[in-house]
């Protein structure tokens, strides 16, 4: 059994002969750890499977299970909390409230979490740190660029640590050198073992992925295609930032 594991998912929409089905039975397979490019023609399905992958779309039929738990036999509200604890959500639009500060928008998944307002400040500037935004914290969303707003769509989506990221064109509305940027700080992410799940139209960005899957009229069109990806030029894991440091101070003792 793999980390992630999606059991002939089906998704119909409407019923009799108007029924639309969106994902016809989809079997697939996940690692812990593993950036999967999802890529399909429009209307093949993509988003609609990030989406129960996601929890948030409950299947016509089919399983989905992370580490064993069966997503979609919990309740809603213990669905909702598999959410906030393992799933980082990232979108094309960014969907940053215009009224409220990176550092406040960054905060929002910490709304219902037992912690500290001191402690919740501390942990969206962190995050924000984390995506290349340290001191921007008290800025509003119109007071940045495109690319740094996703960079700030990304802190949020990672400010409770999840285990998963899910990220749905996250270049979609991004010129070519920040959407190369973004796709570089999503491998340094998954450099630091988180998982990433991201569906895309372009070919190029696709190649920083591990693994590529196509859909096709709401099916696999293949088994996944194993990748060859550049290395990140983005942020670093600790573990590299270590190598680095141990190496400098090797360097200066010689």
């Amino acid at each position: 059994m793999s980390y992630i594991d999606a059991e002939n998912l089906v998704k119909r929409y409407g019923a009799g002969e108007a029924a639309i089905t969106a994902v016809g039975g989809v079997d697939l397979g996940i690692d812990k750890g593993e950036f999967v490019a999802i890529m399909g023609e429009s209307g093949s399905g993509k988003s609609t499977l990030l989406s129960m992958l996601g929890g948030l779309n409950s299947p016509t039929s089919g399983r989905f299970l992370v580490d064993g738990v069966d997503v979609y036999a919990l309740t809603s509200d213990e669905r909702a909390d598999f959410r906030k604890r393992s799933i980082g959500f990232v979108f094309q639009n960014f969907h940053l409230l215009p009224y409220l500060t990176l550092a406040e928008n960054v905060m929002l998944p910490l709304a219902i979490v037992k912690m500290g307002k001191k402690q919740k400040l501390s942990a969206a500037i962190d995050a924000l740190a984390r995506v290349g935004l340290p001191g921007k914290a008290t800025r509003l969303p119109n007071q940045i660029s495109g690319g740094e707003q996703e960079r700030v769509a990304i802190a949020r989506a990672i400010v409770n640590h999840p285990p998963i990221i899910l990220a749905d064109e996250p270049t979609g509305n991004l010129d070519t050198h920040t959407g190369s940027e973004i796709m570089k700080l999503l491998t340094a992410l998954n450099h630091e073992k988180i998982t990433v799940i991201m569906v895309t139209h372009s070919n190029e960005y696709a190649h920083h992925a591990r693994r590529l899957i196509r859909l096709s009229d709401g099916r696999l069109a293949d088994e996944g295609t194993v990748l060859r990806r550049p290395e990140s030029n983005g942020i670093k894991s600790d573990r590299t930032q270590k190598r680095r440091k141990a190496g400098r101070k090797e360097k200066s003792l010689t």
